[in-house]
């Protein structure tokens, strides 16, 4: 299922995200090599429709066509079969940023190949690991950390002054890499945004050009994600605050209030029917924490606690496959 190559095929310097089935049939793990050894391990694509990671390593990799790039890099492309449908992943498939050593997934060919691609740079010994997203919902350019050892922590502040970290989803890449090298993931806004693009393309080029990951400014917002919001299966989610015959209306003015403290009494959403549970809170141990964070008040939800969040959206697509949102307090280091 893994393919490995040690070159770039020409065809993939421009292919879109949509095309790279039939430029590499298959997650591929390249090896280049540049001017210092030690590689810098890069991931993208383990959600097709977040591309944003692609094709700023395309614009990366022209630049360097003619001449050595300053490290050694290890590429990983992942989901290239969901990309090809413009999707976080197929109905047949598993989460590709869920299934990496330390996921709670069963076994799976899946499974196997990224314990494969774990296995293989832990014994190149990467400077650091990046693993490129985006966000559903509107959110700023951020970092995620799975752990608060500095250099990680440096990582994280040389792409954003706001960075995350969180212990839950379990079997995430960065979770697994981060037990061996210094691994950031970056959160760089919506796909098709170039911002997002140009902001990811100066950072990989700043790593790239680091002897050491000593140095840091020292103002880095940390925040601690302490809970996830899901919708239960039986849940009906409507599209509008006038949609009468679904279950559960979001409050779409949230998705402006991303990394924003909301207050107790702020409208999470309206309900419309009588289940008990319109929503799940669960902590980042997996506990239900629901009551603790929201309570229904006549025919609305609303939150209980101060808190901030990340990654609201009302797609319920986006909703289905991962979350509603992420709950966050603010963290103090040192």
């Amino acid at each position: 299922m893994l393919k490995a190559m040690n070159y770039i095929p020409e065809a993939l310097l421009d292919a879109r995200a949509e095309e790279l089935c039939d430029v590499l049939d298959a997650p591929t793990l390249f090896h280049l090599d540049g001017l210092k050894p030690q590689p810098l391990f890069i991931c993208t694509l383990l959600h097709g429709n977040e591309t944003t990671g692609l094709y700023a390593i395309q614009r990366l990799l022209k630049k360097y066509r003619d001449q050595p790039l300053p490290r050694s890099i290890s590429l990983f492309i992942g989901n290239i079969a969901a990309a090809k449908e413009n999707k976080r992943h197929l109905d047949e498939q598993d989460d590709y940023n869920r299934i990496w050593p330390g996921t709670h997934h069963s076994n799976s060919a899946e499974k196997d190949m990224m314990q494969t691609v774990t296995h293989i740079m832990q014994k190149r010994k990467p400077f650091a690991s990046i693993d490129i997203h985006n966000n559903t919902g509107k959110n700023p350019h951020y970092a995620c950390v799975n752990n608060l050892n500095p250099h990680g922590l440096v990582l994280a502040e040389k792409f954003s002054h706001i960075a995350v970290y969180f212990t839950n989803p379990k079997g995430v890449q960065s979770a697994a890499f981060s037990d061996f090298c210094p691994a950031v993931v970056l959160e760089c806004g919506q796909s098709k945004d170039k911002a997002g693009e140009d902001h990811a393309l100066q950072y990989l080029e700043k790593i790239l050009a680091l002897d050491t990951l000593t140095s840091q400014k020292g103002d880095l917002k940390l925040y601690h994600t302490i809970a996830r919001v899901t919708a239960p299966k039986t849940v009906t989610i409507g599209s509008s605050i006038n949609d009468i015959s679904s279950d559960l209306v979001l409050n779409e003015s949230l998705e402006d209030k991303n990394f924003q403290q909301i207050q107790p009494g702020t409208v999470f959403a309206t309900i419309n029917s009588k289940k008990e549970r319109p929503v799940l809170v669960s902590s980042e141990s997996d506990e239900d924490i629901t009551e603790e964070y929201t309570e229904i008040i006549d025919n609305t939800l609303v939150i209980k606690k101060p808190v901030t969040l990340s990654m609201f959206t009302t797609d319920e697509n986006a909703i289905r496959q991962d979350c509603v949102c992420y709950l966050m307090e603010g963290l103090h280091i040192g």
